[in-house]
This record gives structure tokens, C-alpha cells and sequence, in this order.
């Protein structure tokens, strides 16, 4: 592993999948001419509309996602996650479902979401992910690339649950991504802190690709797509508008906190 840019980024999806690919394209370009090696899309990042509807296209919207990525890692020869994108399992539900592809455009880990978000927003809003969405039933995968370290898969949601994390953690993950459409409630509240917790506890790199401003109806996403230091120390943020996070990853950083602070040798469970 030698040191390299990534970019977070951060995009206002709407139930418009074309419109949604294109405005992605453009930020990998943006991303790619900054000298960017590995790339993380948000959660939704092809389409954020109402649950029927993404329910409805899903077919098209996972053959066009997929699709997508690859050519994109391909063309511009960067590794890219694909933070989160409706895949059928059944009648009348999708996995939300993670890649990670390679320069190559060979899909090397594919993560379903497992944590699902069913929540009582106290702005009035409600969430029932599970209405559409069939959880996953396996733990994250990490994936061991030669220039840019162990990564490891997680999907929004899933950073308020740090067992998940602890697990990627031991398995030997050093950057670890969090895609993600956090609302815009929660988000003014909890999103960093969560980040710099889990990035913290696991010393390790986060990479949280993220959502912002208006999608349809009174659907918000909070923004602040960030890239954080094993110490927690926050290397860049994308503030409230679509755009890139970029920063180095730097392995002699990471050996340096966990040479510091080596409290993955100290833990007594696991």
C-alpha cells in the first residue's frame, strides 16, 4: 500500500436515473482529473425516489447501475464503490446493495445492506426501508488491494451499530467506507460524530460518500460528504452541495495511530 487520493462523493439524486448517472459521471471526471485513485459513490446514488417506484424500476435501475460502474472504473482507471443501489430478490423487494470494482471493471465485493432503516424521524418524517427492502443476512466483506490497502463495506444505517465495524476491523480492514443518505435530521446531529467514532475505535481511514439537499417531496438528505483520519481528525468535508471530498490516505498515518494508540491489540473481546 503506498499513499493516494480518495474521494468521497457527494451528489442530489432524484427518481431520474439517467439524470442521476450523468451528474455522477461528471463528479468521477472532477474527482479523476484532482489525481484521484479510489472513488466512493453514495447510498441511492442512482435513484432516491418514492420506495414504489425504485420498487418498480429496479430491474433497470441494478442492470444500469452495474453497468455504470464498471465502465466508469474501467475508462478511468480507478477502483469505484457503488455506495448503494436497488437490486430484485423477490416480489416486491430489493437488496440494497454495495460494490467495489477495480480498474479492471471486475466486481471484486458486493455488500447487501443488512441493517435496515425503519425509524420515527422526530421532524415528522417516517422511514420503513424494510417495507421494500429485503435485509442481508451476511456480514461486510473486505477486500485486499495491493495499492490501496484492506477495504472494507458498510452502508448508511449501518454506522450506528459498531459491531459491524469491530468485525471489518478484525478482519483487517484499514479504510473502511460508509455511504450514505442520511436525513437531513439526524444528520445535523449524529453523522460526524458516528463517523469519527467508528473511525476512531477501529483506527482506521473512513470514507463516507453521502446525499444532500432536496430529492422529492420532503425527502432531505444532510450533506457533509467527509474522509476521516484514523485519529478522527476530519481531512475534508463537501459542505451542503453536490461535489468531491478529496484526501490522501496514508499508510505510514495509519501505522503511526496504531502504533499510538494500538487498542486493536488490546481488545479482550471479540
Amino acid at each position: 500500500m503506498k499513499s493516494y487520493l480518495a474521494a468521497a462523493i457527494q451528489m442530489t439524486s432524484v427518481p431520474d436515473l439517467a439524470k442521476n448517472l450523468a451528474q455522477a459521471e461528471e463528479l468521477i471526471d472532477l474527482a479523476v482529473r484532482r489525481g484521484v485513485e479510489l472513488i466512493g459513490l453514495p447510498e441511492n446514488f442512482s435513484f432516491l425516489g418514492e420506495e414504489s417506484e425504485k420498487v418498480h424500476q429496479a430491474e433497470a435501475i441494478a442492470v444500469e447501475s452495474e453497468k455504470f460502474i464498471k465502465t466508469m472504473a474501467q475508462r478511468y482507471q480507478v477502483t469505484i464503490l457503488g455506495g448503494g443501489f436497488p437490486v430484485p430478490v423477490n416480489q416486491g423487494q430489493v437488496y440494497n446493495t454495495a460494490i467495489l470494482v477495480e480498474p479492471n471493471g471486475q466486481e471484486v465485493a458486493r455488500y447487501q445492506k443488512v441493517h435496515l432503516f425503519d425509524v420515527n424521524v422526530p421532524d415528522g418524517n417516517t422511514y420503513q426501508e424494510s417495507s421494500t427492502v429485503k435485509a442481508g443476512e451476511l456480514l461486510p466483506p473486505i477486500y485486499q488491494s495491493e495499492k490501496l490497502g484492506t477495504l472494507g463495506l458498510s452502508v448508511c444505517y449501518d454506522v450506528r451499530f459498531p459491531e459491524l465495524y469491530r468485525h471489518l476491523s478484525y478482519k483487517g480492514a484499514e479504510v473502511l467506507f460508509i455511504p450514505a443518505a442520511f436525513t437531513a435530521y439526524t444528520g445535523k446531529d449524529h453523522w460526524q460524530i458516528l463517523l469519527q467514532a467508528r473511525a476512531i475505535e477501529n483506527t482506521c481511514y473512513a470514507i463516507a460518500p453521502a446525499q444532500t439537499g432536496r430529492h422529492y417531496g420532503t425527502r432531505h438528505s444532510h450533506g457533509h460528504a467527509l474522509i476521516i483520519d484514523p485519529w478522527g481528525a476530519i481531512l475534508a468535508d463537501a459542505g451542503d452541495q453536490p461535489g468531491v471530498a478529496i484526501a490522501e490516505i496514508s499508510p505510514s498515518r495509519l501505522e503511526q495511530v496504531r502504533r499510538q494508540m494500538p487498542s486493536l491489540q488490546h481488545r479482550v473481546f471479540i
